[in-house]
């Protein structure tokens, strides 16, 4: 095509959005030009597409019975009897006018629709052979990039790219991905193992134009915002099992910014022990747990695998003669024979709310997403004064620092060392890759300072479990992505609230007292320590055990 034709062209494609517009305003209905849309294919292939172009319609999503129509004309017969079938059949279609190039556009895809009818509402399925042939492929960073810089969306539908950035997170452990916009190009990131990782810094802007739009009608988000926050949750269907993406998307200087946090369900299949607790800590955990009333409390900040420890509390718990209730914000993994429910502020339901709703329905266990105000925390403490076991979270930097927190929220003092069983702090640190690490050299100081170490364990530690240890280091390989790591491994500090701990507490002790007298005479083993007790293990690193918990002082460094 000339470049007179090319103009010609797009003039006379200018002209006709501008009449598909006009007719739009006339007939009181929105306007969409699906150029700049993805188009789903299961939808489409919701009317056979004989049908659909005789009526000059097209399905582009469907979400339960919401329904969204392509229309050029709403009322052409032709058009207002597929408009009226679907309606008949239950379905609540939202109508947008567009023109007959957008049609063609969306038809076009007709060849990529598979042939059954039934509906995939808020949902991404991905075929198992396809998903595992796709893994296969995307098991480096470059390969996704690779993949998606090579994509000729113009004659794919936009699914298909949706389908390498999931598969390329799946494949690569990603707990979340970021979509970055910039003045010409979009940043794609995944976060894996706690740490962002470029994948590609110059994604096409009309490509992540197309992806904004097909995610947004995935998590059933409004398409025509694009100046305001959202939140929505998106399934990927997986076979055997669902992995859930919780969408949020905000506004930017050069356009939307996405972030998918990726919540794969076999993460909290894990039990106790693999969540990486020592034998004395678990066994503190396990005495805990069997109590019928009191607080266990969670600290620790975003990201530090609080929920997952306290899931694992739950599934501990769960049995048929049980009633188990949480109010979360949000609900990430949906758990069996556990009543669920989720924050609402517009409906009025929050933390203090739910809670005070909850005691109405006699439960035996109640979570709590996060004690944030001092209404939540009073109810919270009496629940657990009245014969009911009670998990939650609070934000603090070490367990001891749970209690001023409440204190902080309103809370008395007196109140809280009766409801309190045990306070837990937690961390995540990088695992070092089973396939590759190897083994470091330690110097004579260094061995020195690890066997003093272990020797001054207090008692509850089997010091034999640490006798003989060898310190190992990362190196990197295909398995790992390069970077010498593979998985976390939670480290822990436990506060079991005893008499002696109500007595400090009572007499005006802080932080610095509980802490001291917990260690001294309690034989608490603090974050830092356990970290140590980690490297000695095999299971990463003295840097990872810095990075996370500050200067290695319990070595004296």
């Amino acid at each position: 095509m000339s470049k007179a034709e090319d103009t010609l062209a797009k003039m006379n494609r200018e002209a006709e959005e501008r009449d598909a517009q006009r007719r739009a305003e006339q007939l009181k209905l929105p306007y969409l030009d699906l150029a700049l849309l993805p188009i789903e294919t299961d939808a489409l292939a919701f009317i056979p597409e004989k049908e659909a172009v005789n009526a000059k319609i097209a399905s582009i999503e469907i979400k339960g019975k919401d329904i969204v129509l392509a229309v050029f004309n709403s009322s052409d017969p032709e058009t207002a009897s597929q408009i009226k079938m679907l309606e008949g059949k239950g379905f609540k279609p939202k109508i947008f006018v567009v023109s007959l190039s957008s049609l063609k556009k969306a038809w076009d895809f007709y060849k990529f629709a598979v042939k059954s009818t039934a509906p995939l509402t808020g949902r991404v399925d991905i075929d198992n052979d396809r998903l595992k042939d796709l893994r296969e492929k995307l098991v480096r960073l470059e390969d996704v990039r690779q993949a998606i810089a090579s994509f000729d969306f113009r004659n794919y539908p936009t699914g298909q790219i949706l389908e390498i950035v999931l598969a390329g997170a799946l494949a690569n452990r990603a707990s979340d991905i970021h979509f970055e916009p910039g003045e010409k190009q979009t940043r794609l990131r995944y976060r894996i193992d706690g740490d962002l990782r470029d994948v590609m810094s110059d994604l096409d802007k009309s490509i992540y134009n197309h992806l904004i739009s097909r995610i947004k009608l995935l998590a059933n988000l409004k398409l025509n915002v694009g100046d305001k926050a959202q939140d929505g949750r998106i399934t990927i269907g997986l076979g055997g099992k669902d992995i859930e993406l919780r969408v949020a998307i905000a506004p930017s200087e050069y356009g939307e910014v996405i972030v998918m946090r990726v919540l794969d369900p076999e993460v909290i299949n894990l039990s106790m022990a693999q969540l990486g607790f020592r034998a004395d800590d678990l066994k503190i955990v396990e005495t805990e747990l069997k109590r019928p009333n009191g607080m266990i409390l969670n600290t620790g900040p975003t990201g530090s695998g609080k929920t997952t420890t306290l899931y694992a509390f739950l599934k501990e718990k769960a049995s048929p003669d049980s009633k188990i209730i949480t109010i979360e914000d949000p609900i990430e993994y949906h758990l069996e024979g556990i009543e669920q429910t989720q924050v609402d502020p517009e409906a009025d339901y929050t933390f203090a709310n739910g809670l005070k709703s909850m005691m109405r329905q006699d439960p035996d266990i109640i979570l709590i997403g996060e004690i944030r105000d001092k209404e939540t925390a009073e109810i919270a403490i009496q629940a657990s004064l009245t014969g009911h076991l009670v998990f939650s979270t609070v934000h603090a930097n070490r367990a001891s620092g749970a209690i001023p927190r409440l204190e902080d929220l309103g809370v008395k003092t007196t109140s809280i060392g009766p409801a309190m069983n045990l306070i837990i702090a937690q961390r995540l640190l990088k695992r070092l890759c089973v396939d590759c690490k190897k083994k470091a050299v330690i110097s004579d100081e260094m061995k020195g300072k690890l066997e003093k170490f272990v020797s001054k364990l207090p008692a509850r530690v089997n010091k034999e479990d640490y006798k003989n240890f060898d310190i190992y280091e990362p190196v990197g390989c295909e398995k790992c992505g390069g970077t010498g790591y593979k998985g976390r491994v939670g480290i822990y500090e436990l506060l079991k609230i005893t008499k002696e701990i109500e007595e400090i507490l009572t007499t005006g002790g802080g932080e610095i007292q509980i802490d001291e007298f917990a260690k001294e005479k309690e034989g608490m083993v603090n974050m830092q320590e356990d970290g140590v007790l980690k490297v000695i293990q095999g299971l990463t690193t003295f840097d990872e055990v810095e990075k996370v918990t500050g200067p290695l002082e319990e070595l004296g460094a």
